[in-house]
């Protein structure tokens, strides 16, 4: 899960007392080593030297900072001028550590893509379940996705835009992801507009429409236009009642 910066994970009741005594790396967040560090350090970094934190819960969370780094970076960045230093000078962990999680800058890219799709995703289901026909779950299900990616330009840029530019699992991986957005869709078609005839091709161009529209507002820094859009989008799903042998 990816976990802005400035908000830290909350710690498990008794961590303080049952955890075993586990360091963080001195280098950690620009050479800030010891005590004497820890007023620089971010909301969301553990202090340094022995914490009696859990090995596990430290490992989440520099795992974590981490990912909302790689989030940050490429938005600021770009996923090509993106270097493992631009990532760990933000999370605030040593390299050692970076390398103790990911082999590589894709692999956190990856992790941080995946992590991203899976808070969407449950963002979606959540506005989508409350309703109760095809059409209010469309609306909104396509409301929520706009809102989330409003809310957070970071994230929306790293996985509409500079997820094309990591290389071809990545590029694998977001295929799949509009899939399974195609398949949802697909199934609300179905349901709606009974007479069309190709329902997975249309909801796949659906998918395909919607990411380009989210696509061009985030490129042309108008990512605020998003949440405005839903209902226009969902016209243009309605409109598909429509006779083949008419056109």
């Amino acid at each position: 899960m990816i976990r802005r910066a400035g908000k830290p994970p909350a710690a498990a009741g008794g961590l303080e007392t049952m955890g075993v005594a586990v360091t963080e790396p001195a280098g950690a967040g620009g050479g800030q080593g010891g005590r004497a560090g820890d007023s620089a350090r971010r909301p969301d970094q553990l202090p340094s030297g022995r914490h009696g934190l859990l090995r596990s819960f430290v490992a989440a969370n520099q795992r974590e900072r981490i990912l909302s780094a790689v989030a940050q970076a490429t938005a600021e960045l770009g996923y090509a001028e993106m270097s493992v230093e631009a990532i760990i000078s933000r999370a605030g962990v040593s390299r050692r550590t970076f390398y103790e999680h990911f082999k590589n800058k894709e692999g956190a890219f990856l992790a941080a893509y995946d992590a991203a799709v899976r808070l969407v995703v449950r963002h979606i289901r959540r506005a989508y379940l409350q309703e109760t026909t095809a059409q209010a779950r469309l609306r909104a299900g396509i409301g929520a996705f706009l809102q989330f990616l409003a809310s957070d330009p970071e994230l929306a840029r790293m996985c509409i835009v500079e997820v094309l530019a990591a290389g071809p699992r990545t590029i694998a991986r977001r295929n799949e992801t509009m899939r399974m957005f195609a398949e949802i869709i697909e199934d609300n078609i179905n349901e709606l507009v009974p007479s069309c005839q190709q329902p997975a091709l249309t909801a796949e161009t659906l998918v395909g429409g919607i990411h380009e529209v989210v696509f061009n507002r985030i490129l042309a820094g108008r990512i605020e236009e998003l949440p405005g859009l839903a209902g226009d989008l969902l016209v243009a799903i309605l409109m598909l009642d429509v006779d083949r042998q008419e056109l």
